[in-house]
């Protein structure tokens, strides 16, 4: 995927306020807007133009943008990190299928789910707030048990000379237990204010799991990775094995091999049904780095002849 240059799009510096980015976009859109201009390209440069100001317009938007692409050029190679957007707080509802059709790859991987941004509702005595949308990572175990966790988020706000500054608050949230990833906690009332006496509106946080190396998840299964001696695979053992849930005892099954699958049933994500915990075996040598052991495994190496290619062919 290629960085896009908004900035450039627009002519403008990154320095730029709002007023000078307005400024450019009407006058690159009476340039190339279909139905006056007679650019052979004007159709593709409009769409593009669109597309920037939709950013840069936008206070969330155009914070989170510099905030992201600040040493990228145009058209370079660009892939955004993992979870570059946790934990920043965008207004507005999410963006369609059909809204984000009119944006490039580009926008949609950054911003479709982070919110339309500031939406007109027209003339109103009084009108909802809007509602306000983030990503949040907990835990794994916080979905087994549930958890009350303070939570910090990320605004841009601007001030009445139109600078932008990014203000952190801090939320105590309670996580349900059994949530999914991917499902959203709704907190009531922590949206945009209300106008003319209406009430506020709502946050929605987004959840994800906090990345670790031993879980892979998938809905409401768990999938863990065991390590075990080898003589727990050869000869079948009952180890205590950690779980998100906690310790529990688990019987290796003799001649287990590394990949073998354990099915713990109801031992994932909470949940009517519960998801199961699938645990994966891993079988782990010893290292060789005291005589002792060297000499143990010259042992086996003359008890216990054994070649794994065998079947390999020529």
């Amino acid at each position: 995927m290629e960085f896009k240059d908004y900035y450039q799009i627009l002519g403008v510096d990154k320095a730029a306020d709002a007023d000078a980015i307005k400024k450019a976009y009407r006058k690159l859109a009476r340039k190339y807007h279909p139905d006056v201009s007679k650019e052979a390209d004007a159709e593709v440069r409009m769409k593009e133009v669109n597309e920037a100001y939709a950013v840069l317009g936008d206070v969330e938007k155009r914070a989170a943008y510099d905030q992201l692409g600040g040493r990228y050029q145009d058209g370079q190679e660009f892939q955004p990190p993992p979870g570059w957007d946790n934990g920043f707080e965008f207004s507005g509802g999410d963006f369609s299928a059909a809204d984000l059709g009119e944006y490039s790859d580009f926008f949609a991987n950054l911003f479709g789910q982070a919110g339309r941004g500031r939406h007109h509702q027209g003339w109103a005595q009084s009108m909802r707030g809007e509602d306000h949308h983030a990503k949040i990572v907990i835990e794994l175990r916080d979905a087994y048990a549930g958890a009350t966790r303070t939570i910090s988020l990320r605004q841009a706000r601007a001030d009445a000379q139109g600078r932008v500054s990014m203000q952190e608050h801090s939320l105590n949230v309670q996580i349900p237990k059994g949530i999914r990833e991917g499902q959203q906690i709704r907190l009531t009332g922590q949206g945009s204010p209300g106008f003319g006496g209406g009430p506020a509106g709502d946050l929605y946080l987004e959840v994800h799991f906090q990345t670790d190396p031993h879980y892979r998840v998938d809905g409401r299964d768990v999938y863990e990775t065991l390590p075990v001696t080898p003589w727990e695979a050869a000869l079948g053992a009952s180890i205590e094995a950690p779980t998100p849930s906690g310790k529990v005892q688990v019987k290796i099954p003799a001649h287990s091999q590394t990949g073998r699958k354990l099915r713990l049933k109801g031992r994932g994500i909470p949940g009517e049904p519960a998801g199961d915990l699938y645990l994966l075996l891993e079988v782990v040598l010893p290292p060789a780095d005291t005589e002792k052991a060297r000499q143990l495994y010259a042992m086996m190496a003359q008890e216990l002849p054994f070649n794994p290619r065998q079947t390999m062919g020529v």
